[in-house]
Order: C-alpha cells, then structure tokens, then sequence
C-alpha cells in the first residue's frame, strides 16, 4: 500500500470483473463498447493481466494486458484512471507494477497503441516509462464513440523493453532530458488535443494530418520516436 492508501493488485472474481467492465465506460465515455466480464475472466485464466487501483473498495484505475503468439511479449489492451483520481501519478505506478509483473513470468516486452496528438498518453509512454514507437496505424479502430469521437483515430504502436537502458534508468530515476543529437529532430504535438477539438474541429483535423504526415516519414526513413518533452509537448524523433 502506498502512503496515500492506494492498493495495486489483480482482479478477484466476477464482481469485481464486471466493476471494471462498468468503470470503462465511466473512463471512455457513453458509447464506450467494454471489455465484458465474461471475457476477463477467460483472459485471465489464460494468463492476462487484469488489474485494478483501489482505494478501500473504490476502483481508481484498470488495466487489461494479455498473452501474445510470442511468449516473451504481452499486448497492453486498455489503461484508464477514473477522472476523479487524476493527477496522482495512477498511470505510471500501474504501468510499473505491469513491468514487476511481467518480468516476473518471463515476459520482456509490452506493447500498445496510442493516439499520438495526447500529449499526456506521449508523456506517459515515452517520456516516463521509455517505450518507443516505430509503426503509424491510420485510423486504427475506424469511427470511434466517446472522448475518441471526432477525429481518424489514428494510432501508433508503442514497444516497452522492459530491460532495456531506457526503461531500467527511468527505475532507477537517472534517466535524463531528452535532447537532441546529429540526425534527429522535434515533432510538436497540441498541448491538450481534447480542448482543440472542442474549440476548433477544422484545426484539430489539421493537426491530426500534420502529425500523421511527419511520423509516416519518418517512420519510412528507418527513425521511430525515441523521446518526449514534456515541457515542449514534441516528440523527439530519431
């Protein structure tokens, strides 16, 4: 338990299986399709990991990863922290207990796809935790309902190497601020996408195929996305 009473642990049981299935929707919005609880509990008796955050019995977060055809590496499906528990760093502590969790039964790899215009989702998994992205998904799920309506849903395909120098400097805390070498370059991405689109749709749209447009290149050109600043909400790419 950490000091602020919140207990990272997996889900036990159908109740608390149909407790995140109904916590998703309160995460993603009305139109949200779930993960049922039927299928979480197959999953997990399969070998996934479907974990909470909790507070008493108040679910804060949920997190669904599981089993790929290589054994070493696992698909982290859905991350969702309850809006009422923000800002307290539920995101990162969940991930790293997905990392203790993995590495503990021989799986050395996580990856997901995220929208690449959420600057906290990019703060999140590349600056934070050290994934690396080297593949653009164009319009990945197709029309999608929710805080995701309104734009391509455009995703790109984040890799965690759990034991990569990256990622073991970001536990230890000695990772540094990324900056730019020979050969590489920033991509800035709108500091909060959702506010854009409220405000401007036309503008939002602009940027999703700005952005699409440069990583699609440099993607081509053998580059990925190796950092993020948060400060500047630009990836750095190389």
């Amino acid at each position: 338990m950490s000091g602020d009473g919140v207990i990272l642990r997996e889900l036990s049981g159908l109740d608390e299986l149909a407790r995140a299935e109904a916590f998703q929707v309160e995460v993603w919005g009305a139109g949200e399709k779930p993960d049922n609880s039927d299928i979480m509990m197959a999953l997990q008796s399969e070998g996934a990991l479907v974990a909470g955050a909790f507070r008493g019995a108040e679910m804060l977060g949920f997190l669904l990863g599981f089993p790929t055809a290589t054994p070493e590496l696992q698909h982290s499906h859905r991350l969702g922290i309850h809006p009422d528990a923000r800002g307290l760093g539920l995101g990162a502590r969940m991930k790293w207990f997905q990392r203790d969790w993995c590495l503990a039964r021989g799986i050395t790899s996580v990856r997901w796809t995220y929208d690449p215009l959420r600057a906290i989702n990019a703060g999140l998994n590349i600056g934070v935790l050290g994934a690396v992205c080297h593949d653009y998904l164009v319009d990945y799920y197709g029309p999608m309902p929710g805080i995701n309506a309104g734009l391509p849903s455009d995703r790109v395909m984040a890799v965690w190497h759990l034991g990569s120098p990256a990622v073991v400097a970001r536990v230890r805390g000695t990772a540094a601020v990324p900056q730019a070498e020979a050969g590489q370059a920033w991509l800035q991405i709108p500091r909060d996408i959702d506010a854009l689109l409220a405000q401007d749709r036309q503008t939002a749209l602009a940027e999703r195929l700005r952005v699409r447009a440069a990583l699609q290149s440099a993607f081509a050109a053998g580059q990925g996305i190796v950092g993020f600043d948060r400060a500047r909400h630009s990836y750095l790419l190389g």
